[in-house]
């Protein structure tokens, strides 16, 4: 189960990653970044299939081409029938309609030399023995597909402006040849997968992120950021125990945090690199991020209802089992003080017993810092720091190990003279 809209992952992530040049390429990158893993060898599949690619960037420094020769291209060799008629009767459409042959003639030379790009240029300087074996047989399949068309031959008969009306022929009857046999359909969908991880690998590679080890036992993020943020501060955090608890002072950027946490742990799990120096973090089964939970009106579910089901969806999976790993962002804040102190107790209490998940809990409730679960250190606490300086809040953003017990809301409220004009 992933629950991972708060993450916002198609308007945050997707741009950080996004650098195919068409719309198919991006349909197999946003069905990537939405496609969960089933095992650690699963990520380390895939981790190693971008690594290879990383490790080939000098191949790629200037991959390019037209979008809209690649949408022609694939438009031609999808709708275009090459089995209408007999060799006979091509010759004589092609000698006796100067309008059709130069049809015929441009759109094969623009497939040609599109597809002879892409293979002479990229995917056949691919260096591939690193890869997967399962991955090292798609780029196998590209080039097998390509060389089969004779691209060189072709490409050769166009620039010496030999490409005649026979191997106009020759040519459409071996795309149609291949496209009767379904290769075409084939090669687009490894093609555009290829340039998916090729997008995602240039992403990494610009913003620098790493590629993260797996532990069920330990949780650990150094110097990690929200991407979205221009000059981010970056913060460490280490903890083995599976529930943590996150305090601070309103506006201090706790939420914010929060959404950097999941998302390294998102990432990680969906076989990609994270935006951290180093990571360790757990595989986890299910991944719930709850930061900006809002009141269902359509389904008649106020803020709290919202919070318990999304509680129990969770507490339901860890009981059969499932490694959890799930966010909450001011855990019952939808209900009152005393009610929200009560259950957030014993929602603590009861969530240490799940050793198979891990849980991080954002909270404004200054009376938890006095439960036996903190007292003991059966959970781990952390604070983001806020200075005051001249009666005035100074937020550093910066994640400290403890428990923060400032309160900013009365300042503000002063700073902003509202004491004034309501007295």
């Amino acid at each position: 189960m992933y629950n991972i809209q708060d993450l916002n992952i198609e308007k945050e992530l997707l741009p950080l990653i996004d650098f195919t040049p068409n719309e198919f390429s991006r349909s197999a990158l946003q069905e990537l970044i939405k496609q969960p893993l089933h095992s650690v060898e699963d990520i380390f599949e895939r981790q190693s299939i971008l690594k290879e690619f990383i490790a080939n960037k000098d191949v790629f420094k200037n991959y390019s081409y037209s979008r809209r020769e690649l949408a022609e291209v694939h438009l031609f060799l999808k709708h275009q029938n090459f089995n209408d008629h007999s060799k006979r009767h091509q010759k004589f459409q092609l000698l006796f309609s100067e309008q059709n042959r130069h049809k015929k003639a441009s759109s094969l030379i623009q497939v040609v030399l599109f597809l002879y790009k892409i293979h002479v240029f990229y995917l056949s300087r691919l260096d591939s023995g690193a890869f997967p074996n399962r991955y090292k047989k798609d780029i196998a399949s590209l080039n097998d597909f390509l060389s089969g068309l004779n691209l060189s031959g072709y490409e050769l008969l166009i620039r010496e402006q030999n490409f005649k009306v026979k191997h106009i022929i020759e040519l459409s009857n071996l795309l149609a040849k291949a496209i009767s046999k379904g290769e075409f359909e084939k090669f687009w969908k490894n093609f555009f997968l290829f340039e998916a991880y090729l997008s995602i690998s240039m992403g990494i590679l610009k913003h620098r992120w790493e590629f993260p080890t797996f532990s069920q036992n330990e949780f650990k993020l150094t110097d990690f950021y929200h991407p979205m943020l221009l000059n981010p501060v970056v913060n460490c955090i280490s903890a083995t125990n599976n529930v943590i608890l996150i305090t601070g002072p309103n506006m201090s950027g706790k939420s914010t945090l929060l959404k950097a946490v999941g998302l390294c742990v998102y990432l990680g799990n969906i076989g990609l690199a994270v935006p951290a120096k180093e990571a360790v973090i757990p595989f986890a089964d299910t991944i719930s991020i709850s930061i900006n939970l809002n009141d269902d009106i359509l389904s008649g579910y106020s803020h709290f209802m919202t919070e318990i089901i999304n509680l129990k969806k969770v507490i339901t999976e860890a009981s059969n089992g499932k490694y959890c790993f799930a966010v909450f962002d001011e855990l019952f804040r939808g209900t009152n003080h005393e009610d929200a102190l009560e259950i957030s107790a014993v929602t603590i209490k009861g969530l240490t017993k799940f050793k198979n998940s891990m849980f991080f809990i954002s909270t404004h409730l200054q009376e938890l810092k006095e439960t036996d679960e903190v007292k003991k250190k059966d959970i781990a606490t952390f604070y983001i720091d806020c200075e005051i300086k001249n009666s005035n809040p100074e937020f550093t953003f910066e994640l400290k190990e403890g428990w923060s017990d400032l309160k900013v809301g009365r300042l503000l409220f002063e700073k902003e003279g509202l004491n004034k004009l309501l007295s």
